[in-house]
């Protein structure tokens, strides 16, 4: 399925579970890959992609999100279209919070204060990013590399992260800064947004 009236097409999606999505784990940007269930939702997210054209793909340079890519593309029969891998677009860096399980965390640090690390905007867990930093080097790259295929009409597929995802949906759907703490990003439920010739969204959706 084309887009209407040659509009172009974004998808974004989280990467399925990872192994520390499963252990409760603050990953970051540790590169740890799927389980066999982040496998299965990403098989579940390719399917429901089927219908769709895809003329490019971006990922991070985490195996989770180019694994998870892999079997969407193998799922779609897109397996020759460009993929581009960026760090632009890894996981927000959790700092010293990396590796550690979150319950654990939170007696060590207190709830309230890893729920301001984890959701608020501009601040960040020690010597790791704010969503703010994760954003500053998401959007950039985005309006560099990717504004410019949607122009001319391609239809586009990222797979990423969490953290660098929200960044992205922050800016596309101009979220504010408060607002964006609510924004959850279920692993590998693929969101399209339809754009008009300036870029704006028609309509935006989970499939």
């Amino acid at each position: 399925m084309d887009s209407e009236n040659g509009m172009a097409i974004l998808v974004i999606v989280r990467h399925g579970q990872s192994a520390w999505n499963l252990e409760n784990r603050f990953t970051g940007e540790v590169d740890v890959d799927l389980t066999v269930q982040g496998e299965e939702e990403a098989r579940k997210a390719g399917e429901l992609l089927k219908p769709y054209r895809i003329d490019e793909a971006y990922t991070s340079v985490l195996k989770r999100a180019i694994h998870s890519l892999d079997i969407i593309l193998r799922e779609t029969g897109n397996e020759k279209v460009p993929v581009i891998c960026n760090a632009a677009l890894n996981e927000r860096n959790y700092g010293d919070l990396q590796g550690l399980n979150k319950t654990e965390t939170e007696e060590k640090y207190g709830a309230q204060q890893v729920l301001l690390w984890r959701r608020s905007y501009e601040v960040a867990p020690p010597h790791g990013e704010s969503l703010k930093n994760t954003y500053d080097r998401v959007i950039p790259y985005y309006t560099r590399e990717v504004e410019p295929e949607l122009k001319k009409g391609k239809n586009i597929l990222i797979v990423a992260h969490g953290n660098s995802l929200r960044a992205l949906a922050k800016y596309l759907e101009n979220i504010g800064d408060e607002e964006i703490s609510n924004l959850n990003l279920a692993t590998g439920v693929p969101k399209l947004y339809e754009f008009d010739a300036g870029l704006g969204i028609v309509k935006k959706f989970y499939l």
